[in-house]
């Protein structure tokens, strides 16, 4: 198992920072109770479901979702990587392998490794520490989680595996010892709060209480295991049957002739760390010392292991580090329990995380070369930028960090139920308005999961929930679920995602224009993009999608055929007034009609009534918007201003080989006002395109929120239309623009909805930015 090797290379499209490297002015939150952590993210590390940890670029580990749909940041000092080196003449080094000491002062007597000595790299899902001018010997660790397109299973392992590659340039043996401690947080990640209240935030959405068991370590305990060539250390608690947050964790290794294995079984990670420091800085080596004595109550618990080997000159070893957890409940509401995907393959008993350990240690290298294999042919096309290549496989990063569910398989549900928040802000799961651009990436290479989480929704449609709740917008009041409304979302983590849907209650959203046709078209582009075979999924939804119809056609108050806006923000630009009819509406209705004609006659349905509508339909769209240069932002406000989105209902008839929802002359000059409107004039394009500004670039009002924002994703999909009207120059100007902002400021592995012009961003973590995936479809998959 000690291996020959040589340094692992890392990609060029990788995403690069100095290891430890500080943002002079990092964006910022817009409003002051949205969540901002900062700048220190980096690439989050498990699969889909199970939870995941985040480990920044200085070195430090400091997300932790892991109790479904919750979000906890909080550097863990003990959770680290440690390197001590000797060399011949006996001179010696030990650093912990993080940037900077803990802030509450705990681990005193370790030292910290110095900021920008090497570099972090990125590239969903791998990243690689490599360190330089500390050691004589180079260092890199590559991280990685067995994510990679099109696998249904170990995808969704809560597994990540550190591989250590160690090369001594010199003409003399070095000795290394690679340490890896833990805490022990079993029994932190669930709401101790078992009814959380539900408030209205400053901003009008709703939010709930959240209060993890965090530092509540009373009976966990640690356990040294040697299984032939594995070792490490298994945290545990006992209870008899697992509820959320109960289960193991474990870090492991391997050990053969070669190699020393050193452990120290229990010790204090809340005071200076001598107990580990004092051997390790001294030769690399833990005291071999077992304790399985569970934590006291107001006692902390880590464990700790080590792997000393020497390196000859000129050569090259690496060492795997295994780190795993099995919490196998994620709970919801009070009672409602789920069992996780990964459980389908590991059992349910949160007794399994050792079997992680086998599992990774056998499969780890064809894991590896799954993701490389993945990747390649993405990575070797030279007409795509790099930071084209870095951006779209890192803004993947959100389907492990997003609060992501991902439920054990039945028959009902063969491939298991999935769902990712729209943010951590908006903590509900899957929002339709955002998932019509953000689900591009599930789509293209998960389309399983992307077909679960469409069939749920045809499911919520014709349900319907009459409790009357504030809307946070006007402080009106409303039911929650009205029948046969498309749902604006599948749920929150505090009731029960599926079953209760619309949680959001900013707007009433059985009163928006754009859902129902939202969820016809992504019906339809599920079916056709993944190889227009898979009629039984066309028939599931077929239901649903006439009742929806004919809810949204209710809104057609003067039966012209189109829907109005009601002149309040009814669409997912949920800040901006509408009235009458409105180009973004009324093409995604014109357009869900046409793809509503295709599924009848692939379904032998009858579509009669959809095609009367859609006659009348597009006798008046155009003739109602369109001024000469672009079209106008509704029939009823009289305003100027150039909508960036105006046309998504013609970017996805063109996406579904539908007839145009205006012809192709229109498209063109639209899409050069906005260019020049919306991005050019707006900063000389330094931020992207703003979603809606007048056509000489300035501002309709001055104190507009979503007007004057840049949203990430919506950037991305007019990219993506851009490109698939031939006018690639411009597309790749505002792409360009979108990823640097993101990822030169601090926003990397958080990217937001929104940015603004004065270095402030809105809801981090945001799902619509996968858009991203739409671009590279349109140039690939999606021709022809």
């Amino acid at each position: 198992m000690l291996n020959l090797v040589s340094l692992p290379e890392i990609p060029t499209a990788a995403w690069k920072r100095p290891l430890g490297k500080g943002w002079e002015k990092p964006y910022s939150v817009r409003y002051a109770s949205n969540l901002d952590d900062g700048p220190w993210h980096g690439m989050p590390l498990g699969g889909f479901g199970g939870g995941c940890i985040g480990r920044s670029p200085k070195g430090d580990f400091n997300l932790w979702h892991l109790d479904g749909g919750e979000h906890s940041f909080n550097s863990l000092a003990a959770c680290q990587f440690s390197i001590f080196e000797q060399t011949e003449d006996g001179s010696a080094q030990a650093y912990a392998m993080a940037t900077e000491s803990p802030r509450d002062e705990t681990l005193s007597r370790w030292s910290w490794y110095p900021a920008e000595k090497g570099n972090y790299g990125a590239l969903y899902p791998r990243s690689w520490y490599e360190y330089k001018d500390v050691f004589q010997t180079q260092l890199i660790c590559e991280q990685f989680s067995p994510v990679w397109a099109h696998n249904y299973q170990e995808s969704s392992y809560p597994i990540a595996l550190f591989e250590w590659t160690a090369h001594n340039p010199t003409d003399k043996p070095i000795t290394i010892s690679i340490m890896l401690t833990w805490q022990n947080t079993i029994g932190w990640f669930t709401n101790a709060i078992k009814s959380p209240v539900v408030k209205v935030r400053d901003d009008g959405s709703p939010v709930y209480e959240y209060q993890s068991k965090w530092g509540e370590s009373e009976g966990n305990y640690n356990q040294w295991i040697v299984d032939n060539f594995r070792v490490g250390c298994l945290m545990r608690r006992d209870y008899e049957n697992p509820g959320e947050g109960d289960g193991q964790m474990v870090i492991a290794s391997i050990t053969n002739p070669s190699l020393e294995v050193f452990y120290l079984g229990k010790w204090n990670p809340a005071g200076d760390g001598g107990e580990v420091w004092d051997y390790f800085a001294m030769n690399g080596s833990l005291p071999d010392i077992e304790d399985e004595t569970p934590a006291q109550k107001g006692e902390q618990t880590a464990t700790a292991m080590a792997i000393r080997f020497t390196i000859p000159p000129g050569k090259t070893r690496k060492i795997p580090f295994i780190l795993a957890w099995d919490l196998p409940v994620t709970e919801f509401a009070q009672g409602i329990n789920y069992y996780r995907r990964y459980t389908d393959f590991f059992g349910r008993n949160g007794q399994n995380a050792w079997a992680m350990v086998r599992t990774a240690l056998k499969q780890g290298d064809t894991w590896r070369e799954n993701i490389i294999n993945w990747q390649k042919p993405i990575l070797e096309r030279s007409d795509l930028a790099d930071w084209f290549k870095m951006a779209l496989f890192n803004e993947l990063y959100l389907l492990t960090d997003g609060g992501t569910l991902w439920t054990a398989a039945t028959e009902r549900e063969p491939i298991g139920q999935f769902g990712v928040l729209e943010c951590i802000d908006y903590r509900w799961y899957e929002s339709l308005d955002v998932r019509l651009y953000g689900s591009f990436g599930l789509l293209m290479l998960w389309p399983r999961l992307e077909k679960a989480v469409m069939e749920a929704f045809a499911r919520a449609i014709p349900t319907h929930d009459d409790t009357p709740r504030i809307i946070g917008y006007n402080q009106a009041s409303a039911i929650r679920k009205a029948k046969n409304a498309t749902p604006h979302d599948l749920g929150a983590p505090n009731e029960h995602p599926w079953q209760k849907s619309n949680y959001t209650s900013y707007q009433d959203c059985n009163l928006w224009k754009d859902l129902g046709s939202d969820f016809v078209l992504l019906v339809y582009r599920d079916y056709l993009l993944t190889g227009a075979k898979d009629e039984d999924f066309l028939r599931e939804c077929w239901p649903s999608i006439v009742l929806t119809l004919q809810y949204l056609k209710t809104f057609d108050l003067d039966n012209d055929g189109i829907p109005e806006n009601s002149g309040a923000p009814d669409q997912t630009f949920d800040d901006w007034r509408l009235e009458g009819i409105s180009t973004y509406c009324g093409g995604l209705w014109i357009a869900a009609l046409e793809a509503t004609l295709k599924i009848g006659a692939i379904l032998g349905e009858d579509t009669a009534i959809f095609a009367s509508w859609l006659q009348q339909s597009r006798a008046i769209y155009h003739q109602t918007l369109w001024n000469g240069e672009y079209y106008n932002l509704d029939s009823g406000s009289g305003s100027d201003v150039v909508m960036t989105d105006q046309l998504c209902g013609q970017f996805y008839a063109r996406l579904l080989a539908l007839p145009d929802v205006v012809e192709n002359q229109y498209t063109q000059s639209a899409l050069s006002k906005i260019y020049q409107a919306c991005f050019l004039k707006f900063h000389g394009g330094k931020f992207g395109a703003a979603n809606g500004l007048k056509p000489d670039g300035t501002p309709e009002n001055p104190e507009a929120t979503h007007p004057l924002e840049v949203w990430v994703g919506i950037n991305f999909g007019l990219v993506a239309f851009l490109m698939q009207m031939g006018m690639e120059k411009q597309g790749w100007q505002i792409a360009e623009a979108m990823v640097r902002q993101v990822y030169e400021n601090g926003l990397q592995f958080r990217t937001p909805e929104a940015i603004t012009s004065v270095g402030t961003f809105r809801a981090c973590h945001y799902l619509r930015a996968m858009a991203i995936w739409a671009i590279y479809g349109v140039l690939t998959e999606f021709q022809g």
